[in-house]
């Protein structure tokens, strides 16, 4: 690490990232498609990921291939959320309560229609 750097503005990236939280919060509400909201939430969470990491990892005085390695991670994460958004405007996966009931303890391990034990 390169010992002569400015000191970053820590009170600054701090009002940046609670704000990026306020609108995190505020897009939930927002009536829009589920997709258009998540794809929102990932870029804003991408934005406060980097901020993170750049200003108290300290990576922005670090070299450039140090940076690389630290970010790869987290753009195949993002990368792998956002294939999976398609999932979330779906087709409903609730499955529908079964009617058919066994009616004694013995039909259950006998079968419906086989022999009675005791019988």
């Amino acid at each position: 690490m390169s010992s002569n750097h400015q000191e970053p503005n820590y009170m600054a990236v701090f009002l940046a990232l609670t704000v990026l939280t306020a609108l995190e919060i505020g897009v939930v509400f927002v009536p829009a498609s589920k997709l258009l909201i998540g794809v929102c939430l990932i870029t804003m969470a991408l934005a406060k990921a980097v901020l993170v990491a750049l200003y108290f990892m300290h990576l922005r005085y670090e070299k450039f291939a140090l940076g690389i390695i630290a970010f790869t991670p987290l753009i195949l994460c993002t990368l792998l959320i956002i294939s999976l958004l398609p999932d979330l405007t779906g087709t409903d996966h609730r499955s529908e309560p079964k009617t058919e009931q066994v009616g004694t303890a013995e039909q259950a391990v006998n079968g419906a229609g086989g022999p009675q034990i005791g019988k």
